[in-house]
């Protein structure tokens, strides 16, 4: 059947009536060829040719939601993601921005969690109002997977682990811990503590878990900004451009060995890739490097981001 056009009016209408029915009404197409007198595959021509020339536009998205459907759904076709969550937050405001995609990661873990699932968890700004969101959840494991970083609002990663935990009922596996220790010896004295050693050696049962991605620069990664200038320049030299709950990133996405490593309480790169779903929360189009970098060496299986970050990622994509 050819495209609709000006000089068949008649056409035109019918198409629009179908339209009309099958869009609005939700009349299917047998009974509108029953109604109308045409055929069931002269239907499916006028629906067609409406949608090509442009009197029916089809979007996807939540009703009243700040959730970008149609967005998030390109993020996963473009890097393969199991799931991704792209939310039409204003960028201008990044603690108000935090505070909302921390609370978006919260409805995303509800979504998806089941009772089966042990979660797992780390400690960054971004995931810090976790808890405020999740209203239900079952009674799943909570395990702590690295130290914390203290932030300067004195909120601790053994609060995040245990609330989320009380919301369902399950167990909180924690431990007090920084991430970064001073020196090798107390870091690995601390790891051999009974709470340090229990926690981590549940880290192979964990099947989801959610992190924050940081770019290796000022002002973006809470590790950063809790290192010597001297150990920024080292890191940096081997490669480092992101990181996550502590493991570090070249710009190909995979772990790169430092010498910080080993005066860290954290769940080794090797191990965390082997969690079944990993979540990334993170905002701020500078990160688009370090996002891009942990999606390409496969450290992520889903992302909870911003539409000015999600669109950031697709135009270089």
């Amino acid at each position: 059947m050819a495209g609709l056009s000006a000089d068949r009016p008649a056409e035109i209408v019918l198409a629009a009536r179908v339209a009309r029915q099958f869009y609005l009404d939700g009349v299917s197409k047998v009974d509108i060829a029953d109604q109308l007198g045409i055929s069931r595959f002269r239907v499916s021509r006028l629906l067609d040719s409406a949608r090509e020339a442009g009197m029916v536009r089809i979007e996807i998205g939540l009703p009243g939601g700040a959730l970008d459907a149609g967005l998030s759904a390109e993020l996963c076709s473009a890097f393969g993601l199991k799931y991704a969550f792209a939310f039409d937050f204003p960028d201008e405001d990044e603690p108000a921005l935090r505070r909302r995609l921390s609370e978006a990661a919260g409805q995303a873990l509800t979504d998806i969690i089941t009772p089966s699932d042990v979660i797992g968890l780390t400690w960054a700004r971004s995931l810090s109002g976790l808890a405020a969101a999740l209203t239900r959840m079952p009674p799943c494991p909570i395990v702590q997977l690295t130290g914390a970083v203290p932030p300067p609002d004195g909120r601790d990663l053994l609060d995040l682990v245990r609330s989320v935990a009380r919301i369902g009922g399950g167990t909180a596996h924690v431990f007090y811990a920084p991430m970064i220790l001073d020196d090798a010896g107390t870091a690995a004295a601390i790891r051999r503590q009974a709470d340090v050693a229990d926690a981590l050696a549940l880290v192979p049962s964990v099947t989801i878990t959610m992190v924050a991605i940081g770019a290796w620069a000022p002002g973006l990664s809470t590790i950063y900004d809790a290192c010597s200038p001297a150990e920024r320049a080292d890191i940096a030299r081997l490669g480092v451009i992101a990181e996550m709950a502590g493991v570090f990133l070249g710009k190909d996405g995979r772990p790169v060995p430092t010498g910080l490593d080993s005066r860290m309480i954290v769940t080794p790169g090797q191990v965390l890739a082997k969690i079944p779903t990993i979540i990334a929360v993170a905002y701020g189009v500078s990160k688009v490097a370090a996002v891009r970098a942990a999606i390409r060496g496969g450290m992520i299986h889903g992302l909870v981001t911003h539409a000015g970050l999600a669109r950031a990622l697709l135009n270089g994509a």
